[in-house]
């Protein structure tokens, strides 16, 4: 069947990217952005259907779902760490009853679900190196409590209801096209426009500080390959950690001088994402959606650094 999808949070560091992506292997008129407001992102809004969507409103989902007859919602609105830890409630009601909203959609209309989990589900007492797939999550961040609450309850939907949900544990990504919108991870790509543009950077988390990354067109490959997999293979479905590089800023930024010599790295630490960075595993195991569904990145640090400033200097990122 071909895939009709409605996708949430298009305007997002992932659904700029992810919408353009969906567009080019399932065609322009089969994907549905959606976002809480528009922007001017003309490569989304105008490359095929754009509906505005506060994903809260669950009445309004169901109707735009039936309006354009999807059969996939590929669910990314959500409030992320760091502005999460700022505005809780919000983080709460947006990526919890945003959710909540989705799976019911799904539960009346027969519809596949993919929703992002996160590395954030993880917590201080969970393993710190080659975190197993199924292990302690005791989150500290309200961002992390609704991640493993989503991903219980798809779980649940799936189980109960025998609704297709999917997904993936994200660690940080690294793009080009889109900022980020408030991570913890964020340093790892405002790191590059600095370098270019002013040749130092202060990193707002501290030196030795490791965390799982992935270079964009691996996140987007990944929901591509789970939305495709044999559903009879898929043993975890909802949270399966995929992997591709583990670093610490010092070890970006000397990869970053292989290209701009003179780069130079400073230290501002913010406590709050510094906190929340230290609760979160320093490398995942993957083995599972490696036996699962054959997952397999193509970027490690390296080729992901030097495509990453070669693509921003093609954008004109240039020194100031």
């Amino acid at each position: 069947m071909q895939k009709k999808i409605l996708l949430t949070g298009c305007l997002g560091q992932i659904g700029t990217e992810l919408t353009m992506h969906m567009r080019k292997t399932y065609g322009n008129d089969n994907v549905i952005a959606s976002d809480l407001v528009a922007k001017d992102v003309p490569e989304v809004m105008e490359s095929g259907p754009f509906e505005l969507l506060d994903v809260t409103d669950g009445q309004h989902l169901a109707e735009l779902a039936q309006k354009h007859k999807v059969n996939t919602i590929i669910h990314l609105a959500a409030i992320l760490s760091g502005v999460g830890e700022l505005k809780p409630q919000l983080a709460y009601n947006v990526n919890m009853n945003g959710l909540h909203n989705v799976l019911e959609v799904a539960r009346e209309h027969d519809l596949q679900v993919f929703t992002p989990s996160s590395i954030a589900v993880f917590g201080a007492d969970t393993p710190k190196d080659n975190t197993p797939q199924d292990t302690l999550q005791r989150p500290s961040t309200m961002y992390g409590v609704t991640k493993v609450s989503g991903e219980l309850l798809c779980d649940y939907y799936h189980t109960r209801y025998g609704v297709d949900t999917r997904g993936v544990r994200f660690p940080g990504l690294i793009s080009y096209a889109a900022l980020p919108g408030g991570g913890t991870t964020d340093y790892a790509v405002h790191i590059f426009y600095d370098a270019i543009k002013h040749g130092r950077y202060e990193s707002f988390i501290a030196a030795g500080t490791y965390m799982d990354m992935m270079y964009m067109p691996d996140a987007l490959k990944a929901v591509t390959m789970i939305l495709e997999a044999d559903p009879a293979k898929l043993k975890h479905r909802n949270a399966f950690n995929i992997a591709s590089m583990s670093f610490e800023p010092e070890e970006l930024a000397a990869e970053i001088k292989k290209h701009i010599p003179e780069f130079e790295l400073a230290y501002n630490i913010d406590p709050v994402r510094q906190e929340i960075a230290e609760s979160w595993p320093n490398k995942m195991d993957d083995s599972c959606a490696r036996a699962e569904w054959n997952w397999q990145p193509d970027y490690g640090l390296s080729e992901m650094v030097t495509d990453m400033l070669k693509q921003l200097q093609a954008k004109g990122i240039v020194r100031e």
